[in-house]
């Protein structure tokens, strides 16, 4: 790479023998990648079973990307004085036993602080690996397979802990991760890597880092806000999100070949991507009804504009620049950074939106209790469970279904109890869609902001 010293490395296992290890490798970067969303599906469960607040819960994603963010770029360079081998075995081993620590967690606040222990590890295993991966290939198929693992962990996790949770529970989702950590440990210890000395520090490229940043704070909107509508406003089980949130890491995956198909320019590809990425947030924004469909077509266009941008983007702030973890973890720092600068400015405006929903939406409630064709006993009886409902949500959108299944109707009352009951749920949805309607806004502006940073370099490009 240029710039980089040359080091002398001791004969390694043949290729063929480092096959496994270079896999769990890479599946282990999958891992921590992914842990910055994959509890996204799990957050509603979460809530309810650590009996916390949605602006609590928030914090379990927060915490992780917000110490990873502060912690990798230190790591590289702590791991650049020694050997990459044992800072990665070390840093998994870390990340191992903070993802038990968090499938046994009884309260939010240790939950919380075993996410941090586990980004802490997190760091150091993702600069290791990289390095780890390109000794036991070479530069270019090294940097790739570091690039793609991390893509896909980050488009597939929550899918994978929507289906964990819905299959077992949330617990699932670290429990999962330890076995594979644990293997990941002997895998790094047997991949030989050069101890570098000391190099040239060129700065970050800064230009797209930013645009990684920028587009990770509005990739929040559609992965952790499009969840919450899905699972907490329109009421459908975990696995039904996890296949409905399946469109994005799809979408993305098949912008991959599809680029290199028109063999678009980087910068191109690039502001095509910001740009589909705003479309597609922008039309969860203005979804006409609570249907699944209608979700379709804007993660999809929300996929291919992350497909477009990511690994080309990594690779860009990568390339020629040393050391190599360090602007690898540059990387990193920027796209967790977003998701932190996503998180604060989102969840915000979602939580007072849906406050201010309250009100009215209880006001419709009423109107339709009123007008339901039920004797008054009834009414009232009613009344009471949506009241019962709504203080059990505790600012959340309420299941009203337990408030109708202790209802006693007459049999010749049970279809018009039944209507009800459905007008409710549908009035509620649309009171959920609307209360997330400017997150999702404020998500497409942070994608078009997205292409301011992409002018420094055209300007430059211009000078010339």
């Amino acid at each position: 790479m240029p710039g980089s010293p040359t080091a002398t490395v001791e004969p390694g296992p043949p290729t063929r023998r480092r096959g496994p290890a270079v896999a769990l490798l890479a599946v282990t970067v999958g891992f921590v990648l992914a842990d910055s969303a994959v509890v996204t599906l799990a957050l509603p469960d979460i809530l309810r079973h650590l009996h916390t607040t949605v602006a609590g819960v928030a914090w379990v994603l927060i915490a992780y990307n917000l110490v990873l963010a502060l912690a990798v770029v230190p790591a590289a360079r702590l791991a650049g004085r020694g050997a990459p081998t044992r800072s990665a075995a070390a840093g998994i081993a870390v990340f191992a036993v903070a993802s038990a620590l968090c499938a046994v967690a009884g309260s939010a606040a240790v939950l919380i602080g075993a996410r941090c222990v586990q980004a802490l590890g997190g760091a150091f295993a993702l600069v290791g690996c990289l390095e780890l991966l390109v000794a036991a290939s070479d530069d270019r198929r090294g940097v790739a397979r570091w690039v793609l693992a991390g893509v896909v962990g980050t488009a597939a996790g929550p899918v994978a802990g929507g289906l964990l949770t819905e299959a077992f529970s949330w617990q699932s989702i670290f429990v999962v991760q330890v076995p594979v950590a644990a293997l990941a440990v002997p895998a790094a210890l047997a991949v030989r890597a050069p101890r570098t000395p000391p190099a040239r520090r060129d700065r970050p490229a800064l230009s797209p880092n930013l645009t990684l940043a920028l587009l990770s704070a509005a990739t929040t909107a559609a992965l952790f806000l499009l969840v919450l509508l899905l699972i907490d406003g329109w009421r459908r089980s975990p696995a039904t999100a996890a296949l409905t949130v399946m469109v994005l890491p799809l979408a993305a995956l098949a912008a991959r070949p599809l680029t290199r198909a028109t063999r678009a320019g980087r910068r191109a590809a690039t502001a095509a991507g910001c740009l589909l990425v705003a479309g597609g947030l922008a039309c969860l924004a203005l979804l006409p009804s609570a249907q699944l469909a209608w979700t379709v077509a804007p993660q999809a266009l929300v996929g291919l504009g992350l497909g477009l941008t990511l690994d080309r983007l990594t690779l860009v702030a990568m390339r020629g620049r040393s050391p190599r973890a360090v602007h690898g973890g540059w990387t990193i720092a920027a796209r967790h950074a977003g998701v932190v600068l996503g998180l604060a400015i989102l969840t915000p405006v979602f939580v007072g939106d849906l406050r201010d929903a309250q009100q009215p939406a209880q006001e419709a409630v009423t109107a339709l209790v009123l007008d339901a064709p039920l004797r008054a006993t009834d009414k009232v009886a009613v009344a009471q469970g949506l009241s019962d409902a709504l203080v059990a949500a505790d600012g959340r959108v309420p299941d009203l279904h337990p408030a109708f299944a202790r209802l006693r109707l007459a049999p010749r009352d049970r279809a018009a109890g039944a209507q009800l009951e459905a007008d409710l749920d549908d009035q509620l949805q649309r009171a959920a869609t609307r209360a997330f309607r400017n997150s999702f806004l404020a998500g497409a502006v942070l994608a078009a902001a997205a292409l301011l940073s992409l002018l420094p370099l055209r300007r430059r490009a211009v000078t010339a």
